[in-house]
């Protein structure tokens, strides 16, 4: 990097007209030897040789990314040159035959890859680092789509999102950010879909699609959608495994609603392993399931009875990070001690669960690690127009703390 350079991350965001909501994360660079006096106005750009033709429109793709196509190529061509001053919106809008907010979202879209740069006052001009580092600006526009109530600031979507944001920020990928429910837009080359529902899904099975989709932390179907995620029917076995070999032969299940396919495949891998360990046959009292992704103090409050009751289990498996915690306070009521009565092994790792109240041991999803494979795999699949790229799945890591211990009956 030249002297006096520096690297700071750009985010631009916006609604369209149908209200999604659009984001594109870039890595901008500034080089502060480049002074707004040190760039080259050239006379006559605006109406000599750097004239352009109008820009036709193209079936299915927004017409400002025609015109972003257009003006880049421009720049490649030569018509314009490094620091030279770009004609203004309005010659721009005439010269393309396109309208004036058109015109203006494509040169946003070129600055914002770092192909154009504004100046205060001055205008806008051709980056004079823009002929060194082209390879690097974005060729790929991927949408990110997520459910209404979801956040990226929670742990799960929180890490996903920090995988997503690496591999794009590598491959420079620009991101947008949309919802389930709306117009996906027609200017993405693929498409991320977070943890769809079951119905969703299917909308996403059955509906014809040409750009490359593929689901991220969920199973699909039918190999008409890929999907990247973790071996839920494995991270289950671990778990199951791990506690039969600390004696545990009477394990209760205590998992989420079977909406998801995460939560299906969690509970099937226990039935498995539960088989194959020669841990107890998981009778209705040993399989605990919730209607949500917590337990309700209804639910709590049921468990606390199951766990002091007739033949009650020496071990739970309970098949996510925020049900692991509705375990550690049903026990707590019901009078156990976590692990000398009752050993507790969860889901997920955030940084909070090696600071409880005995340190959780829990099943370890890549979730950052998720997130860039699914970049990878999408890019990948766009470049070489493949529709339908091949599934991926992740193992998750065992991370052994103090809420499991030897079976004490």
């Amino acid at each position: 990097m030249a002297a006096g350079s520096t690297w700071q991350p750009f985010l631009s965001a916006g609604l369209t007209q149908s209200g999604s909501l659009w984001l594109n994360y870039r890595i901008r660079v500034t080089f502060k030897s480049v002074k707004p006096a040190a760039i080259k106005t050239v006379p006559g750009a605006r109406t000599g040789p750097g004239r352009l033709s109008p820009v036709a429109p193209e079936s299915g793709r927004p017409l400002y990314l025609c015109v972003r196509d257009s003006l880049r190529t421009a720049i490649d061509q030569g018509i314009f040159q490094p620091g030279e001053q770009m004609p203004s919106t309005k010659e721009l809008s005439e010269q393309m035959s396109v309208s004036l907010v058109t015109a203006h979202r494509a040169l946003q879209e070129l600055v914002t890859a770092g192909v154009l740069q504004r100046s205060q006052g001055k205008g806008t001009f051709i980056h004079d680092r823009y002929p060194h580092r082209k390879d690097q600006i974005s060729q790929c526009r991927v949408g990110l789509v997520i459910h209404r109530s979801s956040s990226i600031a929670d742990y799960y979507h929180g890490q996903i999102f920090e995988g997503v944001r690496r591999e794009s920020d590598k491959q420079a990928v620009d991101l947008i950010l949309l919802r389930f429910g709306e117009d996906v837009r027609n200017e993405c080359n693929g498409f991320l879909f977070l943890n769809p529902f079951p119905e969703e899904l299917a909308e996403l099975e059955n509906s014809p699609r040409r750009q490359p989709t593929i689901i991220v932390g969920a199973r699909g179907n039918t190999a008409r959608v890929s999907s990247v995620d973790v071996d839920n029917f494995d991270l289950a076995r671990q778990a199951i495994e791990h506690l039969s070999r600390l004696g545990h032969s009477r394990v209760m299940f205590v998992g989420g609603a079977e909406q998801l396919s995460n939560s299906r495949d969690r509970r099937a891998g226990f039935f498995a392993a539960c088989s194959q360990f020669a841990v107890d046959a998981p009778t209705p009292d040993l399989v605990f399931t919730a209607e949500s992704w917590r337990l309700s103090d209804v639910e709590r409050d049921k468990l606390s009875a199951a766990l002091t009751s007739g033949n009650p289990p020496t071990a739970i498996f309970a098949a996510g990070y925020y049900m692991a915690l509705d375990v550690y306070s049903a026990a707590h009521r019901a009078g156990l001690r976590i692990p000398e009565d009752l050993s507790v092994i969860g889901v997920d790792d955030p940084p909070s669960a090696e600071h409880l109240s005995p340190p959780l041991t829990s099943l370890r999803q890549p979730l950052v690690q998720l997130g860039s494979a699914a970049v990878s795999l999408l890019v990948d699949a766009f470049r070489r127009n493949d529709l339908h790229p091949a599934a991926r799945t992740l193992g998750a890591e065992l991370i052994v703390r103090g809420s499991t211990g030897k079976a004490s009956r």
